[in-house]
């Protein structure tokens, strides 16, 4: 049987969105070759696996013939494997398989550096590992999330939110993954990824670990650093207007703290979470009294209506 090779070209072509400039009558009498193209023409859109095998199958054997039908299936293997690696990308990232996840989506990247999904993907998946003690993946993540973070906030859209609820659930689910992945190494700049996590309306806003994460934010950076600086300068020494300053933004800094911890203790109504607000509100009680000449008067009514104050910013 004489096939025209060339008319399932066409055919295929116009399906794939492509144009070819060569003649298209082209005759063969290889049958195995006709045999294989039409096992893929066949199969390109309903069985794509099959398909992907068969042209495969074809350039194995007729690479060196580097005519159109060879260019045509290298580019179609091409498009084919950058979708899989975008379907199985999400895949590998639940089931934490993270050292595949991170080459793989190195590869889309690599293909289209500013394929947004991916990104968010990535820079989210930082979090994930180091929530098991893995940072392998955190330095790279970062600069995922921090890309992707950027890119929405100039407008970008990926082709799909999920499985983020949409562009404000997003965006705070990553800003709290970079304050989380530089939570220990960079927490001044931590506190400001928190915060923008729990002013967007999303779960991260309704989430006891974000403001405790906030609190540890504030205690770890800056409040560590200045009652350090205010010990070494005017610990023990009389009362001066220089010292009075400096001690007034160190109580500021114990307010955040303070203010921080309630919310995480408010929101900490699942009884799974006893023994955390237990640890609390234990941080919580000591920093209060520190700013109620020792005693704690009112702390049950300041927790109980932490959710209705807004969110003091960074000083």
């Amino acid at each position: 049987m004489r096939l025209r090779l060339g008319s399932l070209l066409l055919l295929t072509m116009v399906i794939f969105g492509g144009a070819v400039s060569a003649a298209y009558g082209q005759e063969t009498d290889d049958q195995a070759k006709i045999d294989i193209y039409t096992r893929f023409y066949q199969n390109r859109d309903n069985n794509k696996t099959v398909a992907y095998q068969a042209a495969r199958d074809y350039l194995a054997k007729y690479t060196k013939d580097k005519d159109q039908y060879v260019d045509f299936l290298q580019k179609w293997i091409a498009v084919y494997e950058s979708d899989e690696r975008k379907r199985m990308l999400p895949g590998l990232i639940n089931e934490k398989n993270f050292q595949e996840a991170y080459s793989t989506g190195a590869r889309i990247l690599a293909a289209e550096p500013d394929y947004l999904r991916a990104q968010i993907d990535l820079g989210y998946a930082g979090y994930i590992a180091l929530s098991s003690n893995n940072t392998t993946y955190t330095t790279e993540a970062l600069g995922y999330a921090r890309k992707a973070i950027a890119a929405i906030d100039a407008g970008k859209v990926p082709n799909e939110w999920a499985p983020f609820k949409g562009k404000d659930d997003t965006l705070a689910y990553l800003n709290f993954a970079v304050g989380y992945m530089t939570l220990k190494t960079a927490p001044d700049q931590a506190i400001d990824n928190f915060i923008k996590a729990a002013n967007y309306e999303s779960d991260i806003k309704k989430n006891p670990r974000t403001f405790y994460a906030l609190a540890a934010a504030y205690e770890s950076g800056p409040y560590k650093s200045q009652s350090a600086a205010f010990q070494q300068m005017y610990g023990d020494k009389p009362e001066t207007p220089a010292s009075k300053a400096a001690l007034e933004k160190v109580n500021v800094l114990i307010d955040r703290i303070v203010d921080a911890y309630a919310r995480a203790i408010a929101l900490a109504t699942d009884p799974s979470m006893a023994q955390s607000k237990t640890a609390w509100m234990t941080q919580l009680t000591n920093y209060y009294k520190f700013r109620h000449e020792g005693l704690d008067t009112g702390l049950s009514e300041f927790v109980a209506s932490a959710l209705s104050r807004p969110l003091p910013p960074k000083p």
